[in-house]
């Protein structure tokens, strides 16, 4: 079940050449075994270990004929399997078998089964020589009654797995894990609580999941007065309630002892914050969740069968959503085998930077050149949820999640920005001392004219080395870091972290932002943070948004090796009166509504094209010769909607004025806004940035 890996002597491919060679080298050894048994049956045979020993030692001294070889010795030695079952069971013909049950989980040596051929199911024959070599590679298979022979093979592959015939007038809609479970009828209904979203976490104490809690636990006002807001608008759709799933894959397993060391260190807190923004959401609206970091925790929940994930799971999936990132994809992978793909309409990834479609379709990366370690999984473009808004900020080919800026307090009964009393005071955008490298001038123009303070931390035993003009605070809790910027006037980006959700907070508790512009953008090319990142996008500073769908007077970007640009950008910011400012998309209301949208109408398992936006919501452009859809519509201020693609995927489409020569996208999963072409000019599917 691996892919095709494209040719070249990187350690990848040479990795997967030797995981080729040792499946083989296990196929003969398997091979082997049922040889001797049957050899020593018979009491004697011309075919010894030595030969196969030999035979092994000189396919690992010739690999570039290790294909044919193998096909042709492994022919030799099944023929030579056959005589000796046939002489076997000659030997003992007083001994009349009984007739086969195939469904029997262990079958003794004088039962024979014959591996059906039938042209619709072409890899069966294939399927079973692999399970007799690679059988006991994973327990999962022993689990599921495969004991080595045939006939129990057959029956795992029609019973469990549906690459051979199903056998007792079976079919495979009814294999264990296709069958649909009991349909939900309860209806969602606005919770005035966040009650359930802390059950739901309290059995885990860890950095991540306090920081989750104590976010959930200070909004939470906002977020009930949010969900009553919604509860009294007249066109408030009630839905199905769902069963969804939250796992963070990035806090589990090795991958999560790191991340969660680094929550009490200055490490990104991002992620987390879109986490425990999610959680809220879903809550409130009235859907039941389960909570997980733990990937054991996970296989006992999808009902993963015991072993090493190379079979399905043993049961329906009770969950109509999973909500993980590309650590839990991978996890969820490695533990439903064939299931992953029957299931994955039902994922929802969060994916800060966003996966374009020519990264996500699998072979398309692989034949052009677009295969890197985060992409191909082959799922709809839309499943990937991303930190930003469609357009310039990330792809529009990716569902924007976003989350929620805390810089709004209440007042009376409404939930509003907040104003507060500023003073002469910068906060630096920099939690660890790397991040200040090379930013010295750039910071020093700005202590010049206003107080600077930073919240870098200091490990145990170290001395930093910041400024002597920096007054450092060491790291500080949410509540004291808040507290900072609501007395600051600047709150100043050095360059990284990229694209996360704090310029956005300090906006709206009355900062103005300031950053470094980058000329050249960067990107996989020229960037070590992006390389290797399922995305093409050029980033033209710290934070694209801000810099475009905010603006001045909010927003300044500097070219920060320029003293003479701080210097004016300095002195315009501290003559304005700005007011701090959120945009709606980043308000618990702004949240509630867009994942009440996908919930209602995203549905990625069924079979018909998407009706949301609704086709009334289509603005056709034709663009400029190598321009992308996102370009184009926003030269006629619209958006790029990749669901809208399908209408314009027609012969009919394709009339006067458009031009002679056209082209159809033959697959769906490359339909994306973001590509484009140097050759080709782009029909596209734009709408107005306030439609769905």
């Amino acid at each position: 079940m691996t892919r095709d890996d494209p040719a070249g002597s990187s350690p990848e491919d040479l990795g997967q050449r030797g995981l080729s060679f040792r499946n083989l080298a296990l196929r003969l050894e398997a091979l082997n075994t049922q040889v001797q048994r049957l050899s020593r049956e018979k009491d004697g045979s011309e075919l010894t270990r030595n030969d196969l020993t030999l035979l092994l030692q000189s396919f690992r001294q010739d690999q570039q004929g290790l294909a044919r070889l193998v096909e042709r010795e492994l022919k030799r030695v099944s023929q030579r399997l056959d005589q000796l079952s046939r002489h076997h069971q000659h030997h003992h013909q007083a001994e009349a078998p009984t007739p086969l049950d195939n469904r029997r989980s262990h079958t003794g040596p004088n039962e024979k089964c014959e591996v059906p051929v039938d042209p619709a199911y072409p890899v069966c024959a294939e399927k079973v020589e692999f399970l007799q070599a690679q059988w006991e590679s994973d327990p999962c298979y022993a689990f599921y009654g495969v004991d080595g022979t045939t006939c129990s093979i057959l029956t795992y592959l029609s019973q469990t797995e549906d690459f051979c015939p199903p056998q007792d007038g079976r079919n495979h809609s009814s294999l264990p894990w296709h069958q649909k479970p009991q349909a939900h009828t309860e209806k969602t209904e606005i919770r005035k609580s966040l009650l359930p979203l802390y059950e739901a976490i309290s059995n885990n104490s860890s950095p991540a999941i306090k920081f989750i809690r104590s976010r959930v636990e200070k909004m939470s006002e906002r977020w009930i007065q949010a969900g009553l807001r919604m509860k009294e608008s007249s066109n408030n759709t009630v839905s199905t309630q769902m069963r969804v799933l939250l796992y963070p894959g990035a806090l589990s397993g090795s991958v999560g002892q790191h991340f969660e060391a680094m929550v009490e260190r200055g490490g990104p807190l991002g992620e987390l914050v879109q986490w425990a923004d999610l959680s809220a959401c879903l809550t409130i609206l009235g859907h039941n969740l389960v909570f997980s970091t733990s990937q054991h925790q996970l296989h006992s929940l999808i009902g993963a069968a015991p072993g090493r994930g190379s079979c399905p799971i043993q049961r329906p999936l009770t969950f109509d959503l999973i909500y993980t990132d590309y650590h839990g994809l991978a996890h969820l992978q490695g533990a439903m085998g064939l299931a992953f793909k029957h299931y994955q309409c039902r994922f929802r990834i969060l994916d800060s930077f966003g996966t374009e479609p020519a990264f996500n379709f699998a072979s398309y990366a692989r034949s052009h050149g677009y295969k890197t370690l985060w992409g191909s999984w082959d799922l709809q473009p839309l499943q990937y949820m991303t930190m930003f808004r469609k357009s310039l900020s990330h792809t529009p080919d990716n569902s924007f999640l976003g989350f929620v800026s805390e810089g709004t307090v209440r007042k009376g009964s409404e939930l509003e920005p907040a104003s507060y009393k500023k003073d002469r005071i910068a906060v630096v955008y920099g939690k660890q001392e790397y991040m200040w490298q090379g930013k010295y001038e750039y910071v020093k123009v700005i202590s010049e004219e206003l107080e600077t303070h930073a919240t870098v931390y200091q490990p145990p035993g170290h001395t930093l080395h910041l400024p002597s003009f920096i007054r450092n605070h060491g790291l500080l809790t949410q509540e004291h870091f808040q507290q900072l910027l609501r007395k600051a006037k600047l709150f100043v980006g050095l360059g990284f972290p990229y694209e996360g959700p704090a310029p956005i907070e300090a906006i709206g508790m009355g900062c103005v932002f300031i950053q470094p512009r980058f000329d050249p953008p960067h990107s996989s090319a020229n960037n070590d943070f992006y390389k290797g990142k399922p995305t093409t996008r050029q980033i033209s500073s710290q934070h694209p948004y801000a810099e475009k769908f905010i603006g001045k007077p909010y927003v300044w970007t500097v070219d920060v090796t320029n003293k003479t640009d701080i210097h004016e950008a300095i002195k315009a910011i501290l003559r304005s009166e700005v007011k701090s400012f959120t945009p709606q998309e980043f308000t618990c209301v702004g949240m509630l509504k867009r994942v009440l949208g996908y919930i209602t109408h995203q549905n990625f398992c069924s079979k018909s094209v998407p009706t949301w936006p609704p086709k009334s919501a289509l603005r056709v452009h034709l663009g400029p010769l190598g321009q992308s859809c996102v370009s184009a519509c926003r030269r006629s201020s619209l958006v790029c909607e990749p669901a809208l693609f399908h209408h314009l995927n027609t012969p009919a489409a394709f009339t006067s004025p458009w031009g002679r020569q056209c082209g159809l996208q033959q697959e769906p999963l490359l339909f994306s806004c973001a590509g484009s072409d140097p050759s080709y000019r782009r029909l596209c599917p734009c709408r107005s940035h306030l439609t769905g």
